[in-house]
């Protein structure tokens, strides 16, 4: 999406309502899991993705009762159904190409769910394989704009291996390959920067433009989708 919709999502993080908070604390909670899963281990010390997830979560003030509980479900010893990883594909309007993310112990709740939001925008879910060919898998840390000098981080990252770096009046989006992203938050956390997302992403390879007024209804079709608690990331191509 563009550089004010990837803001937009962190701003939404940052101030949801006490109602939304179970949500929130929800979808942290299944990112912890998986993390931990991935990553083949509960420490964060030896786990850099499950490090990441774990300051997400406490930056949200979730209780390190909740952080632990996920941790251990996600190695096995939690007890429960086993959470599903699931990618849908589809279209929104205007064309607007969709990759959804999904982690659910309930897979027909959840594709019924995603299928509602589209069809409730004018769009579709689509079969396997309809859009994903759209996209490219990149890595990508984004740095809020918070006084500091963000010439110095975009040399430290540059130095490190970025590929690409974005300016805005929000902070710095920084795009690296998918290996580099530990190295490169860390030394840019290492050097002050307040990093507001680390996480390997999908990337639309042709994005389209729209105008401001159908921007703003993907944007609402992706806070939709966002309140699912099942939802973990939505990527769609636009620019």
């Amino acid at each position: 999406m563009s550089g004010h919709s990837k803001w937009s999502t962190i701003k939404r993080a940052k101030g949801a309502a006490d109602a939304k908070r179970a949500v929130l604390f929800a979808k942290l909670s299944k990112k912890i899991s998986i993390a931990a899963r991935e990553g083949g281990s509960g420490d964060p010390v030896h786990n850099f993705k499950l490090r990441v997830e774990i300051e997400k979560a406490r930056a949200q003030s979730m209780p390190n009762d909740n952080i632990e509980r996920a941790i251990k479900k996600g190695l096995g010893l939690g007890g429960g159904p086993a959470i599903e990883q699931i990618i849908y594909e589809g279209y929104g309007p205007f064309g607007v190409a969709l990759l959804i993310e999904v982690a659910t112990d309930n897979r027909n709740r959840t594709v019924q769910g995603v299928k509602h939001a589209l069809t409730k925008s004018g769009g579709s879910l689509g079969s396997q394989g309809s859009t994903i060919w759209q996209f490219e898998t990149i890595g990508q840390i984004m740095i809020e704009n918070n006084g500091e000098d963000m010439g110095n981080f975009q040399l430290i990252a540059i130095e490190a291996g970025a590929q690409e770096i974005e300016e805005s009046k929000e902070g710095l989006i920084i795009t690296t390959t998918p290996t580099t992203l530990g190295k490169i938050t860390t030394q840019l956390k290492d050097a002050g920067a307040q990093i507001a997302a680390s996480e390997i992403i999908s990337r639309s390879t042709q994005p389209i433009v729209l105008t401001a007024e159908q921007e703003a209804k993907i944007d609402l079709l992706v806070e939709q989708l966002e309140g699912d608690e099942d939802v973990i990331s939505v990527f769609t191509s636009v620019k």
